[in-house]
């Protein structure tokens, strides 16, 4: 299974050397074991492209941890529901309502703030 994931990120690394630009390369990734081998970091070196590593544990980083925090919070809430059909319900119900009830609240969890670039940094994104 894992070689088709490095055969993929190979193909990746290859497309954004041809791209051409002049500028420094850097790829940011997360730390999937594929993307840390030997044969990836050695193709990323040879065509001059700095790999980034997202930390281990970066839930701010990942839109579904802070909304599967948010639903936990807003219906489950240190509570025990009496059935596992009561426990559902509950998380359907939160989720259904996102974009109504809870509309102010995702309007701010679910934003991405990261850093923004000049616009003469060219940003490519896969």
């Amino acid at each position: 299974m894992k070689a088709p994931r490095i055969l993929i990120l190979n193909a990746l690394l290859r497309a954004v050397a041809a791209a051409g630009l002049r500028q420094p390369i850097t790829l940011v990734l997360d730390n999937a074991r594929y993307q840390k081998c030997a044969v990836v970091k050695a193709l990323a070196a040879s065509f001059g492209i700095e790999l980034l590593y997202l930390p281990s544990y970066s839930p701010n980083l990942n839109l579904i941890e802070r909304l599967w925090k948010f639903v936990k919070k807003e219906c489950l809430g240190c509570r025990v529901l009496p059935t596992y059909e009561a426990f559902t319900t509950a998380i359907d119900d939160c989720l259904a309502n996102l974009s109504t009830r809870h509309k102010h609240q995702m309007d701010s969890l679910l934003t991405l703030e990261f850093q923004l670039f000049d616009e003469d940094v060219p940003v490519l994104s896969a």
